[in-house]
């Protein structure tokens, strides 16, 4: 990670090459991403997005390199407020925010992010007042999903639940089975298996003694692949349900088709980005990734600043009061400040990627 002195020499200077443009204009939008270190691919990807949509817009768009460091969050706040932004996307790190977000309360600065998905940063952001909005969904959120998805289409199912073991996958499983319980559905077997082995087998058998044919997975990409691929060799094949976390890096043992998973999309193969994946073919950009989050918070941002000229009620009543369109569909915030819709989707392994599944109600 940059020091600090680098840091704010890197946000100095991205300020620098925007000025002579801002004085032109009435507005901008602060972007606040990792553009170097170990996490700038993905910085990149969003200010790669973010530019596509202002040049549709006409926002100049204030680059803001975010470190992720305990304690680099006032240093944000003050570049941001010294460049006169009026709005600020990005954030993908909660120590960014955490520190960020009382000094863009006291410059009246709403700040959007569109990866962190901290629970109790929300909570202290509204007993605060702190303007923090998100178009990344919370960790709430992909329970209800699997849960819903259970429920509706699971519900007359033999269904298991099994989990790797380490904490983030065993509250995963644990919240999802107490939901299904309470709602009178009782998986035929909860187990628990070894992560990172060679092969499953007496998982596979413990399942299929358990008469469960379909199985909800807290685990990795290469377990749920070799899972999946020993229940298959043994004539016990299951359908397999992971979360976010299968779309990770190929492994050893390929997925095969069929795996499912509650996840995000890659809206750039979705009909509401064909414009803005067009235009990032066109300029040689990949529309993956952050891309289009990256062009739809900047369309968000543009369209409560235009909002918020033409009434009375200022930037933060014109986000509480108004669907945007985006280039990953509507977007329209709670009054808590999170997404009205679950963007979580059921998605299917296809044919080496993961596509939606149309005839879901996760869909």
């Amino acid at each position: 990670m940059p020091s600090s002195k680098a840091f704010l020499a890197l946000t100095a200077m991205s300020f620098s090459a925007a000025m002579p443009v801002l004085a032109q204009q009435e507005t901008a939008i602060g972007v606040v991403a990792p553009l170097s270190g170990d996490y700038a691919v993905l910085g990149q990807q969003m200010l790669d997005g973010a530019q596509l949509a202002a040049q549709d817009t006409g926002e100049v768009l204030i680059p803001v390199d975010e470190s992720c460091e305990d304690g680099s969050g006032a240093a944000v706040a003050d570049a941001l407020a010294d460049a006169g932004v009026a709005m600020a996307i990005g954030f993908f790190c909660s120590e960014t925010l955490r520190g960020a977000l009382p000094g863009l309360a006291a410059a009246g600065i709403p700040a959007m992010t569109v990866s962190v998905r901290s629970l109790p940063l929300m909570t202290d952001a509204l007993d605060n007042d702190w303007p923090f909005y998100r178009m990344a969904p919370n960790r709430q959120d992909q329970i209800d999903a699997i849960v819903d998805l259970i429920m509706d289409e699971w519900v007359d199912e033999p269904v298991a639940l099994i989990d790797d073991g380490t904490i983030y996958y065993r509250e995963l499983i644990g919240a999802v089975r107490n939901a299904i319980e309470a709602r009178g559905l009782k998986p035929v077997i909860v187990d628990t298996f070894r992560p990172a082995q060679q092969q499953q087998l007496s998982l596979v058998r413990r399942l299929a003694q358990a008469g469960a044919t379909h199985v909800l997975v807290g685990g990795t990409r290469g377990d749920i692949a070799i899972i999946d691929r020993d229940a298959r060799e043994q004539g016990e094949p299951l359908t397999l349900l992971g979360d976010d976390g299968l779309r990770a890096a190929e492994t050893a043992v390929p997925l095969e088709n069929g795996v499912l998973a509650i996840a995000l999309p890659e809206y750039g193969a979705l009909p509401p980005a064909a414009d803005i994946a067009e235009q990032a073919i066109a300029d040689g950009i990949v529309p993956e990734g952050y891309v289009v989050p990256g062009a739809a918070a900047v369309q968000v941002a543009s369209q409560a600043l235009a909002a918020a000229n033409s009434d009375d009620g200022g930037l933060e009543d014109a986000l509480l009061n108004n669907t945007f369109s985006t280039a990953t569909g509507p977007v329209t915030f709670t009054g808590q400040h999170e997404l009205a819709e679950n963007p979580f989707l059921l998605l299917r392994w296809q044919d080496d990627q993961f596509v939606p599944v149309f005839d879901s109600g996760r869909q």
